[in-house]
C-alpha cells in the first residue's frame, strides 16, 4: 500500500513540478508548488500511514537514525525521472517527513540567470566562491549549474562533499567524485582535508557549518584551488561578516588576511514567484576586487555595499537593485519583490517614483541595475 502510494506522490510531484512534498500526520500530503503550499484531495494521514511511507523509502541506516537522533537525511533516485532529498524527522511522537525534488536537466547558468561574471570566475585557477541565501532559495542548482559548467568545458578532477547528495554529476571533460558525508566520509572538515591528497581542482563544499570546515575550505580556496561553498546567509556583506565572527577573535584579524586572498566572489540568492507561473531567482553579486579585498582586510565590511553599487562594471549589482529590474520588466509582482528586499521602504519609494515616471512616460532610472552581466 505503502510502496503503491509513494509511488503515486513521486509521480505526481514531477508531473506538476512540485518542489517538495510534506508528509504529517492529520492532513493530507501538501505539495509546493511555485513557491505556494497545496493540500492534495486525498485522505488525511494517520500515524500508520506516514510510518509506512517514511520505511517505504527510507535506508535502514537512517530508520535507525531517526530512532536515535529523532531526525535523518538522506537523498534516492525515483527511477531516471527525478532525484528527492528526504529529511525525515518526529513531530509530537509520530513520524513525518518532507521531500525535496532534485530535477535530473541541470540548467545552464544564463538560464537561471546567474551572472555572467561567475562564468568568468569559475574558470580561474584558484579561490573561494560562496552561493549564499536561506533553505530553499535554489544554491543547490545554482552550485550544480556552475560545476556542470566546468565539467562540460574543461579538463578537471571535481570533488564535491554534500550531505546528502543531490544532482548526480557524470563524468564529461572533468572527473567528478562526490563523496557524502555519513556514508563515504564522517564529516565535511575530514573530507576537505582528505581531498587535497586526491589531486581536485575544484572541490564543493556543501555546507560551510562549523568552524573547522571554513578555515579547511579557506585553507584549499589558497592553496591552488576553485572551492564552492554555501552559507545561509542573505546578502554578500553579511557573508564575509558572518565567515569572520565564526572565529574567535584572537583569530579575526589572520581570517580577514586569508578572506581578502582567498574569496573571489559571493552571490546571495532568493527566489520569488514568477508572473504566469513558475519561479524566478533574483541576485545580489559581488566580485572581490582589490579595493574589496582592502575593505575585507582593514574591517572595513560596513562599506561592501557601496563597492557593490559602484562596482557595475566589474558585474556587481545589490539584491534590491535585481528585484527593482525584475519588477520593472513585469516578471513579479510589487508584493513579491517588496517581501524579499533587503531595505523595503527604500525600494518602495523608488517602484512609486518609477511608477510616477511611466505615467508621465519618463524614461526609468535604472541605477545599479548590473547590465552588464544579467
Amino acid at each position: 500500500m505503502a510502496t503503491v502510494l509513494i509511488d503515486k506522490l513521486l509521480e505526481a510531484c514531477v508531473k506538476q513540478g512540485a518542489s517538495d512534498i510534506h508528509i504529517t500526520v492529520g492532513q493530507p500530503p501538501v505539495f509546493r508548488l511555485h513557491g505556494r503550499l497545496r493540500k492534495l484531495e486525498t485522505k488525511v494521514l494517520e500515524p500508520d500511514d506516514t510510518v509506512a511511507l517514511m520505511k517505504s523509502i527510507s535506508p535502514e541506516r537512517c530508520q535507525r537514525e531517526l530512532q536515535e537522533a529523532g531526525s535523518a537525511d538522506f537523498g534516492f533516485a525515483y527511477g531516471d525521472k527525478a532525484r528527492f532529498r528526504v529529511s525525515i524527522f518526529k513531530q509530537r511522537g509520530n513520524i513525518a517527513m518532507v521531500l525535496r525534488q532534485i530535477p535530473n536537466d541541470m540548467m545552464p547558468p544564463e538560464v537561471l540567470g546567474i551572472p555572467e561574471v561567475f562564468t568568468k570566475l569559475v574558470m580561474r585557477p584558484r579561490g573561494l566562491i560562496l552561493v549564499t541565501g536561506p533553505t530553499g532559495s535554489g544554491k543547490s542548482t545554482t552550485l550544480a549549474s556552475l560545476v556542470n559548467f566546468i565539467n562540460e568545458r574543461v579538463d578537471h578532477h571535481i570533488i564535491t562533499i554534500e550531505d546528502p547528495i543531490e544532482f548526480y554529476h557524470y563524468h564529461k571533460k572533468s572527473t567528478v567524485n562526490q563523496r557524502e558525508v555519513g556514508v563515504d566520509v564522517p564529516s565535511f572538515s575530514e573530507a576537505i582535508r582528505r581531498a587535497l591528497r586526491q589531486d581536485p581542482d575544484v572541490i564543493l563544499v556543501g555546507e560551510l557549518r562549523d568552524l573547522e570546515t571554513i578555515g579547511a575550505a579557506i585553507s584549499a580556496a589558497e592553496t591552488g584551488h576553485i572551492v564552492f561553498g554555501t552559507l545561509h546567509t542573505n546578502s554578500a556583506q553579511g557573508t564575509v561578516n558572518r565567515i569572520i565572527d565564526a572565529f574567535p577573535g584572537n583569530l579575526q584579524d589572520q581570517i580577514r588576511t586569508q578572506l581578502s586572498t582567498s574569496l573571489i566572489g559571493v552571490l546571495a540568492q532568493t527566489l520569488l514567484p514568477r508572473i504566469g507561473g513558475g519561479r524566478i531567482a533574483a541576485f545580489e553579486s559581488l566580485v572581490v576586487t582589490s579595493a574589496v579585498a582592502n575593505l575585507i582586510r582593514e574591517n572595513k565590511t560596513f562599506r561592501i555595499n557601496s563597492a557593490i553599487q559602484t562596482g557595475a562594471k566589474e558585474g556587481m549589482f545589490l539584491n534590491d537593485d535585481h528585484l527593482f529590474r525584475h519588477w520593472i520588466e513585469e516578471k513579479v509582482e510589487m508584493e513579491d519583490v517588496l517581501g524579499k528586499a533587503h531595505d523595503p521602504d527604500s525600494l518602495a519609494k523608488r517602484i512609486a517614483t518609477a511608477r510616477r515616471q511611466i505615467e508621465e512616460g519618463l524614461p526609468v532610472d535604472y541605477v545599479g541595475r548590473g547590465d552588464e552581466t544579467t
